[in-house]
């Protein structure tokens, strides 16, 4: 729901906006889809806002645009401005920038269906303007700042251009460097017990004991877990996957490389006279195979 539809709401009522959670949400997308905690993460970003207060936040959740997987993505809309932020796992990749790109044509495309604008019109359309974020909470540390002219159009700037903050978590103690210290914390312990409950647990109770993020995993704890045993579970599942697929791709290179040597056989055979339905029986391919390598061809040479 956008900014403007909020002001259409009657009797000035504010709809409700946190987000159903499911058991594909991230804990990222969790914790910022509850308004008071999504107030705080706007604050951190712009200290300059006193006067912002829950009512002026409306969340516009983006599902993902090229995955399936968990959501780490968010949007919200406050008093008409669009932040887009995506949270960066341990794996870096500039291809963020097009993710963004793709969510806010995406959001705005949503905002002018559900708002009855017509793109096609004179008269100009009304659309939130938009801020982009990744809270990166890897190792090593990107540039502050990304934009796409530079990454993707070989520096020109002219016609296209995304600009992407990056944020590192370095506040003092703010909701940004909280999450960021919640996720260090998570790594460590997964080192510790595996990707286990334990590690969950030991998670929650240290960020309690060190005042990281304790009244949303006080309210939530059983959410949290539940969240991140479907984590474990994706990871795993990501991982059998691999695994099958790179047994099958060597199986079919095995198998290529067999049907390799039968061709160059069958070809050797042809030039010493061996009948095709002979090749066949002892290459061990069918006759309809052998005589396609064979067609065409008088006096066969090996490639």
């Amino acid at each position: 729901m956008m900014a403007d539809e909020l002001s259409r709401m009657p009797n000035g009522e504010k709809p409700a906006i946190d987000i159903k959670v499911t058991v594909r949400d991230s804990v990222f997308r969790n914790l910022f889809s509850d308004r008071k905690y999504a107030l705080k993460l706007y604050q951190a970003i712009h200290p300059e806002d006193t006067d912002i207060t829950e009512d002026d936040i409306s969340n516009v959740t983006i599902d993902n645009v090229l995955t399936d997987q968990l959501y780490n993505d968010l949007g919200m809309v406050v008093r008409g401005v669009l932040l887009v932020l995506l949270e960066a796992q341990s794996t870096w990749s500039v291809n963020i920038i097009i993710r963004i790109l793709l969510y806010l044509a995406s959001t705005w495309n949503r905002t002018i269906e559900e708002s009855g604008q017509n793109r096609y019109g004179s008269k100009k359309l009304s659309l939130p303007k938009p801020e982009f974020y990744v809270i990166y909470t890897g190792g090593q540390k990107p540039d502050e700042w990304l934009r796409l002219s530079s990454e993707f159009l070989g520096g020109d700037e002219n016609f296209l251009e995304v600009k992407v903050k990056v944020l590192y978590g370095e506040g003092k103690n703010d909701i940004i460097s909280q999450y960021v210290n919640f996720t260090t914390i998570y790594t460590e312990q997964v080192k510790k017990y595996g990707r286990t409950q334990q590690a969950i647990l030991e998670t929650i109770r240290i960020c309690k004991d060190k005042n990281i993020l304790r009244a949303y995993l006080h309210s939530r704890e059983k959410e949290v877990i539940d969240i991140m045993m479907a984590l474990f579970n994706q990871e795993k599942a990501l991982e059998q996957y691999v695994v099958e697929r790179e047994k099958i791709t060597r199986e079919e290179g095995r198998e290529e490389g067999e049907m390799k040597k039968a061709r160059e056989t069958a070809l050797r055979m042809k030039t010493q006279g061996f009948p095709d339905t002979v090749i066949s029986e002892l290459v061990g391919v069918g006759l309809a195979t052998v005589q396609q390598w064979l067609s065409g061809t008088k006096n066969p040479v090996l490639q």
